[in-house]
């Protein structure tokens, strides 16, 4: 009751200042927002109904809640009036004469804006909504359109397909980071903190900034677009800026899920449920799996591997004979769908959900799409025509316009199609007459045929992966036919990679977005409802039908070092964008460590991130600890998706500096053990005679008394002779010699053992325990041995002592 009483206090109040719902300014509840526009339609108020705060940045050119485009110049209205009924406004825009009728609708925890008509609708070439602005800068939710702080949040949500989240651009294009642009494929570079995808929500200087756009597609456009200055965007049908429309809210923090959620239901947005529970909620989402290349043959042995590891979803690489209709590897899956299909089948009876991995619209060139008979729909960047008659021997193409030809940037294929012959040329003429030069003809097993002056030649638009890609209305069929394949085969997870590939279309991602929907509404109920899906690239509309993203791979670099700072830069991504965590694709090859393995996974269960592991039956029989780094992934997936971990253990072991290992205790308990490492590395160096060549270090640590534990490993040598020495008075001789690519380790008690390059047991030598043991505190330890090698040789050294076990148990089971 007095919760009530405050929210009218505060409500009146409000209404007082702002001459309570007069002319002079029309006030919206929207949740617990309330937004107000003056006479011009220019935003006035976003308060938070229940304290009075208001959230809008006073900007000295105020934004109005609908701008139009026309003659590539925005306008917004002049003035703003009731309509017939209330919940019309007539918006007047003054310079270019033009009306519009906006109707918005509250319901309980937000309104809708809907552009219902507009006159002159022609000469409009978009309508934009706000920018909404406000001060609120503390987290900027980019993808999803919610912008937040520790008290209040503010959100934009688009109702509709052709309504896009963020500020229009002449490609439809939306602003994104691209681990390959980088100068190494490595990492990204230290000096970047954040990493923005999308603009429906923007960070600005004073705080931030919501909107959405929809533009008119009548017209053909030429636009930039795919490394192509001139590039054709073709007109597409889609129902027009009419019917553009917006919901808006505000609400605590923690209710933002519960208001999209909300949005979702009533206004008939995708609403994906896996396990039960709406996606973006359900524990499953971040669900770990296995990536394992299959066949009808060897799907029993990857069933098998996949339930030692503890995980329930196992997931092919590249099952595809061809992109376009994707049809399967005949040696791996004999009767094509069929075969999938009875592998799926096997991989339920064991609680196993199989997935497979998609290039989106790219098209191979042995596609029936493509060859023998090209189809009309492969995109193009833009067509000329024949300048005079070729016959079916002629090697240089005289063209009228080079335009669409000559652009390289992005021309992997250099492919050009003429009725139904695919023609491939080295270059272009650098001056008038324009010429395709040396020319391919029949290319990627097309009719060679003689072609008439004035016909139609088009510039094909390609992929670096030497493939084609797919107009509007291709993709769209292609995707439908991805479709059928999960529909026919059961098979449940998916990644759209590659997905930039639609920009083929023209309208940037608004393409993607039209691609990934053709998929989604072809799934039949039990998929729709239960399928795990990611891509290359997220979208503001996309959100509500992705179930998370993946991103970081493991092929550039050691275990740890491929692309760690993205990976972690990217948790911050789906923390402020509410999306389930993934720590993206590992590689667990056959010389990959435990040690290694409980650092990604000590970091899966401080982010709450799932992963993807990429191996194979041959490489964990190979691995000397094959089998316990999948009893290792097993116990620490139950542990995470049980709930477990308490706050504050995830929180140490976000530093990925820190490691961790997790020991068994029971079917729901464990013990966490923290370790304090330390890495050196023992250089050979070049001295005087009777100079000493031994290295001091200084190691740390910080947990009680016990047996020093050690990796050594060698670098572009073999070592004999090696002797620890610790504070000047105990010393460790190992009479070993540690060849290159063989680790001796060392875990405590009497014993340290051999092992070669992948983990097998050479042999095992005796310790002197005591000589090990260290106190707590400051220690000095020497090392010295002997190299076989004269050039960059070093011993490396991994020291580390072992913190108090930590009991955790199952909360929940998962």
């Amino acid at each position: 009751m007095k919760n009530q009483i405050l929210k009218i206090t505060v409500f009146c109040f409000l209404m007082i200042s702002l001459g309570c719902q007069t002319d002079a300014n029309k006030v919206y509840p929207a949740g617990n927002l309330d937004i107000a526009f003056d006479q011009q339609g220019k935003v006035s108020m976003l308060a938070d109904n229940s304290t009075g705060t208001d959230y809008l940045y006073k900007s000295a050119e105020p934004k109005s809640m609908l701008a139009i485009k026309v003659n590539g110049t925005l306008e917004y209205p002049s003035a703003i009036e009731v309509g017939d009924s209330s919940d019309l406004l007539n918006l007047k825009y003054a310079t270019n004469n033009i009306d519009a009728e906006v109707r918005i609708v509250q319901k309980e925890k937000y309104i809708t804006l809907e552009l219902v008509a507009i006159s002159n609708e022609d000469a409009v070439e978009l309508v934009l909504w706000g920018p909404f602005e406000t001060n609120i800068k503390e987290t900027i939710g980019e993808t999803v359109g919610v912008v937040r702080n520790k008290d209040f949040s503010v959100g934009i949500q688009a109702l509709n397909k052709r309504t896009l989240g963020g500020y229009p651009s002449s490609d439809d294009s939306t602003p994104s980071y691209d681990i390959f642009g980088t100068t190494s494929l490595v990492d990204v570079s230290d000096s970047l903190n954040i990493l923005y995808r999308g603009h429906t929500a923007m960070p600005k200087e004073y705080g931030s900034t919501l909107q959405a756009y929809t533009r008119n597609r009548k017209k053909e456009r030429i636009v930039a677009s795919m490394n192509h200055e001139n590039y054709v965007a073709p007109a597409y049908n889609d129902e027009g800026i009419v019917g553009s429309k917006i919901a808006l809210f505000g609400c605590a923090p923690d209710e933002v899920l519960n208001t999209i959620e909300a949005i979702e239901l009533t206004e008939g947005l995708p609403h994906p449920i896996l396990d039960g529970v709406w996606s973006k909620r359900s524990p499953t989402a971040t669900s770990a799996y296995l990536i394992q290349d299959f066949g009808a043959q060897s799907i029993d042995d990857a069933i098998a591997l996949t339930k030692k590891a503890g995980l329930k979803y196992l997931y092919h690489s590249g099952p595809f004979e061809n992109w376009g209709h994707f049809d399967l590897h005949k040696d791996a899956f004999p009767n094509n769908w069929e075969s999938m299909k009875e592998c799926v089948d096997k991989a339920e009876k064991e609680g196993i959900e199989l997935g497979a991995h998609t290039l989106s619209n790219f098209i191979t060139t042995n596609d029936p799409y493509v060859t023998p008979v090209p189809d009309s729909r492969l995109a193009k960047v833009g067509t000329s025509v024949l300048v005079k008659n070729i016959t079916a021997d002629d090697k240089n193409i005289e063209i009228k316009d080079p335009t669409y030809f000559n652009q390289m940037k992005n021309n992997s294929l250099h492919a050009v199609v003429v009725g139904n012959e695919i023609i491939r040329y080295e270059s272009v003429s650098e001056t008038a007459p324009w010429i395709l030069i040396n020319c391919q003809r029949g290319a990627f097993g097309t009719k060679v045929s003689a072609h008439a002056k004035n016909e139609k030649i088009s510039k094909l638009i390609d992929h670096a992966y030497k493939t084609f890609l797919t107009n509007t209305a291709m993709g769209i069929e292609m995707s439908g036919r991805i479709g059928d394949l999960y529909n026919a085969t059961g098979l449940k997870q998916i990644s759209f990679d590659g997905l930039e590939g639609n920009y083929s279309t023209g309208m940037g991602s608004y393409g993607e977005l039209l691609f990934v929907d053709a998929w989604y509404n072809k799934l039949k109920p039990e998929i729709k409802n239960d399928y795990i899906m990611d891509a290359s690239r997220p979208g503001h509309y996309f959100w509500h039908m992705f179930t998370r993203m993946n991103w970081g791979e493991p092929w550039y670099a050691g275990f740890r070092e491929s692309q760690t700072s993205y990976r972690l830069l990217n948790q911050d991504y789906f923390r402020r964008n509410f999306i389930p965590c993934m720590l993206g694709w590992f590689s667990m090859r056959d010389n990959t460590s435990i040690e290694d393995i409980e650092w990604m996974l000590a970091r899966s269960a401080a982010f709450d991130a799932g992963y993807a592991l990429v191996t194979s039956v041959e490489l964990v029989d190979k691995n000397g600890f094959g089998d316990a780094i999948l009893e290792k992934i097993k116990q620490w997936e139950k542990a995470r998706m049980s709930r477990a971990f308490s706050d504050d253990q995830k929180k140490r072991m976000e530093n990925i500096s820190d490691e961790f290992s997790l020991e068994k205790v029971s079917n729901n308990s464990w013990n966490l053990i923290p370790y304090s490492v330390q890495r050196f590395e023992h250089k050979l160096k070049i001295r005087q005679p009777g100079e000493l060549v031994w290295s001091s270090f200084t190691f740390k640590n910080n947990n009680e008394t016990q047996p020093l534990q050690f990796i050594l490993t060698t670098k572009s040598t073999s070592v004999s002779a090696i002797t620890l020495e610790i504070d000047n008075f105990k010393k460790l001789q190992l009479n070993i010699s540690i060849g290159q690519d063989q680790y001796l380790k060392y875990e405590g008690g009497k014993v340290a053992v051999l092992y070669d390059k992948s983990w097998n047991k050479i042999k095992s030598i005796p310790i002197d325990q005591e000589a090990m043991t260290l106190n707590k505190g400051v220690h000095e330890i020497k090392v010295d041995c002997k190299f076989s090698g004269k050039e960059e040789a070093s011993l490396k050294l991994e020291m580390k002592t072992a913190g108090d076990k930590e009991l955790v148990q199952m909360s929940e089971i998962p």
